[in-house]
């Protein structure tokens, strides 16, 4: 799935989701295929069609920021696909294999510190694993199951649909966040695995990574529907480990006082695992921390 011409497949899937009234041009009345055409991106951007035709096509590999910056304007992009289409450039001056090495082992003292939170956290590798999560977040996600890749979990899983009330809005951050991780992965073999994976079995992901949509994590707002809590509304707050790369720490908080804290409150409390010490106590499962050998 690791494709040879993301720069090309970015910019038409842009210009598919431009229309001529977005960019001031006249409605002629319906076209063939949707968005702009290519002499229109081109007249817009201020260079030939055949240079932009060769752009698309992956034989023009090398734009200048001068085309990469009219190329935004005349799409729309935000900061965010601005830095995704100028990084997707950027990936075509450098020799492949060259990515930063990546490690999914979790520092111990991250481990030991989310462990001493009462409210759920998880620690998500760059292909969306749950590399390490407190007792909370396994109070929380006990839906999953034994599945521990939180995307196949959205797209693959039969209980997500009924899991996240806002199904498709959780599905578009996954896609866009997905696209976002893969822009800065591109030798991941094992994220393109994923990828086709997802692809294969899920005709809504495929149908969403086609939009090459461009979103990282931030923040979000999230309707759950537990099996043993009842509903939930849930605030999910994504923060980037430095020295790590590509891992995240997610949290997912109550408004203070609201019902939703009370019932996450008390199934925290219902699924806390006795007390132990020293050897007696097994390691949390899923966690995989740098002192282990």
């Amino acid at each position: 799935m690791q494709s040879v011409n993301p720069l090309g497949e970015f910019i038409r899937a842009r210009r598919a989701a431009t229309s001529p009234k977005q960019v001031g041009l006249p409605d002629e009345g319906p076209r063939r295929t949707s968005g702009l055409r290519r002499h229109e991106v081109a007249m817009l951007a201020g260079v030939s069609e055949g240079y932009y035709a060769r752009l698309e096509q992956g034989r023009e590999r090398h734009p200048s920021d001068q085309v990469l910056n009219a190329l935004t304007r005349v799409f729309g992009l935000d900061a965010e696909a601005a830095e995704h289409l100028h990084r997707l450039a950027r990936q075509g001056l450098r020799k492949r294999g060259h990515s930063p090495s990546r490690d999914d082992r979790v520092a111990t003292h991250l481990v030991r510190l989310v462990g001493s939170w009462n409210t759920p956290a998880v620690i998500l590798g760059p292909r969306s694993d749950i590399l390490a999560a407190n007792d909370a977040a396994r109070a929380l996600f006990s839906v999953m199951g034994t599945e521990t890749n939180m995307l196949r979990f959205v797209f693959l899983h039969p209980e997500s649909p009924r899991f996240y009330r806002d199904w498709d809005e959780i599905a578009w951050t996954c896609v866009a966040g997905l696209r976002a991780a893969a822009s800065l992965n591109t030798d991941d073999s094992a994220l393109h695995a994923l990828i086709g994976q997802l692809s294969m079995h899920s005709e809504e992901f495929s149908r969403l990574w086609a939009k090459y949509d461009v979103r990282a994590k931030t923040h979000q707002t999230q309707r759950l529907l537990h099996p043993s809590a009842g509903e939930l509304t849930l605030t999910h707050q994504t923060f980037t480990v430095n020295g790590s790369a590509g891992q995240q720490l997610g949290t997912y908080q109550a408004e203070p006082g609201s019902s939703s804290e009370a019932a996450l409150r008390r199934l925290i409390s219902s699924s806390i695992r006795p007390e132990c010490t020293g050897s007696d106590c097994p390691a949390p499962d899923g966690e995989r921390s740098r002192d282990q050998t």
